[in-house]
């Protein structure tokens, strides 16, 4: 049975391939490539001709059928732009398809910006959340920002030039000035990973030129801690004031990205306090 073979490509240097990735492009009898400029280069280094279809964002209900009918022929490997395909591309609709319909997916693993970016970061690698590229609009990016500033994980983002210097000032307006790595132009010839906080990156890079990813540091245990406290006195106060539960909880979601359920039970307890001990607030004072 015919099959689609998810195939990783470099990321710059074009020495970043497998044996096995190069034979199974040769082998297939279509390669199905988010940018086939690049791809092109990237047989012709290595001498091989096996046709090529265009799959990328703008194309890819038009040629899903396509591919999904040629896979019934013959197997055919997807290739994204660079790296890992169906991260950040639309390469993992294909796939879903693939399964959908009973084809085998088989992966040829390689190179991943997003990892190759963490590893090298400095950063803890046990647990992190890869966030991709962020949503091009201010409210938006900054309402993801939000929404992962308890995450303790490390977070890898993936920017454009143009963006950059809005995102890093997002990140500090957001998370604070925690540490990070900016590495530009990975494996490529102008490589460079800086390391330090997000405001001395903000200064490093005014001109930026390259393709970026971000790693960026979790949260720490004792800011968790800090916060924690900090959005309780808060609650407290407009607990006092005579604040409705709906309005404090939609104000404190906003601010904080926290979901209203978390929200909600942290002003349960305040209530609860208050109808045992009075003001649910002096421990809080005290601390």
């Amino acid at each position: 049975m015919p099959i689609l073979y998810v195939v990783a490509t470099p990321i710059g240097n074009l020495e970043d391939i497998s044996l096995r990735a190069l034979r199974v492009l040769r082998e297939v009898k279509l390669i199905a490539a988010e940018d086939t400029r690049k791809t092109k280069r990237l047989l012709n280094t290595y001498g091989i001709q096996t046709p090529m279809t265009s799959y990328y964002e703008h194309n890819k209900k038009a040629k899903l059928d396509y591919i999904l009918h040629y896979l019934t022929e013959g197997d055919v490997a997807l290739v994204s732009e660079a790296g890992t395909p169906g991260v950040s591309d639309p390469g993992y609709e294909l796939i879903g398809a693939a399964h959908r319909n009973g084809i085998p997916v088989i992966p040829v693993p390689g190179p991943s910006a997003a990892i190759t970016a963490l590893v090298v970061s400095g950063l803890p690698t046990d647990r992190f959340l890869y966030l991709g590229f962020l949503p091009r609009r201010a409210g938006a990016r900054k309402q993801t920002l939000k929404s992962v500033v308890r995450e303790r994980g490390t977070l890898v983002i993936l920017e454009a030039p143009h963006r950059l210097q809005t995102t890093l000032s997002d990140l500090q307006l957001i998370l604070g000035d925690r540490q990070m790595a900016v590495c530009r132009e990975l494996t490529k010839l102008h490589e460079e990973v800086f390391r330090g906080s997000i405001s001395q990156a903000i200064d490093c890079f005014t001109q930026p030129r390259g393709e970026f990813t971000l790693v960026v540091e979790g949260r720490r245990e004792e800011e968790s801690r800090k916060s924690d406290t900090d959005i309780e006195r808060r609650l407290c106060v407009m607990h006092q004031s005579g604040v409705k539960a709906k309005e404090a909880i939609a104000r404190m979601a906003g601010e904080t990205g926290l979901s209203r359920r978390e929200l909600y039970r942290t002003w349960l307890k305040l209530n609860k306090v208050s109808d045992e001990k009075g003001s649910p607030c002096h421990s809080l004072e005290r601390s």
